[in-house]
């Protein structure tokens, strides 16, 4: 194990050790609101748009009222385009808003507004819990990874996940590209948390180059 390895690790959990739920204003937990915030939050990060517009796009939907999906159903198009365009996300914004609704009404219609009983219908499958997310309209491949990479800190049988977008996080630090490897390099760091730092590297420039100055690299 190298010891390069490890003080670039370090300085990256230093640095970017905050996962995008947190940075939302999300205090996840196992419960049905924080849940259905996350894949509002996935849903956002998803698009090829800024990390940071993503995030306070997800704000502005809390604060508009837009916390469940019961108001997010039942809010008119126009209301969520508003919301969408105050957190800065205008150029996907019409699409999202109707995404958005679609995505409230089937996780109500199907699953009572509960992302738990999706859970315990995928049985600790993660493959069937990844097909399941991706039935949420705006919701594909990456929305899914999104989700279920931070939703590992309260779903344990998601964990420990380091997604391909992760792994290209480490391979811009030059680190090994092993999941299992990049965990024995984080020591106690919590994979959700590792996961969120190591994606701020994929998709960051700067986050990379400036870790890899402060770690002497």
């Amino acid at each position: 194990m190298s010891g390069r390895d490890e003080r670039v690790v370090r300085e990256l959990v230093r640095a970017h050790g905050q996962t995008y739920a947190e940075e939302a204003g999300i205090r996840l937990k196992d419960t049905p609101q924080p849940l259905y915030r996350l894949l509002v939050l996935a849903h956002l990060l998803s698009a090829r748009i800024r990390a940071s517009i993503a995030v306070a796009t997800a704000r502005a939907l809390h604060e508009a009222g837009l916390r469940d999906p019961r108001r997010m159903a039942d809010a008119d198009w126009q209301e969520r385009v508003d919301a969408l365009g105050r957190g800065g996300y205008r150029r996907y914004d019409e699409r999202t808003a109707t995404q958005l609704g679609d995505a409230a009404e089937l996780l109500t219609e199907r699953w009572g507004g509960d992302l738990r009983r999706l859970r315990k219908e995928a049985d600790g499958d993660l493959d069937e819990l990844r097909r399941r997310l991706r039935e949420f309209p705006g919701l594909g491949p990456a929305g899914a990874d999104i989700f279920l990479r931070e939703v590992q800190r309260v779903w344990p049988e998601t964990a420990p996940l380091l997604d391909t977008k992760a792994l290209q996080g480490a391979e811009r630090l030059k680190l090994p590209e092993d999941p299992d490897r990049l965990l024995g390099l984080s020591g106690r760091t919590e994979p959700a948390v590792l996961a969120a730092a190591l994606v701020r590297a994929a998709t960051e420039k700067d986050v990379a180059e400036e870790v890899l100055e402060h770690a002497g690299s």
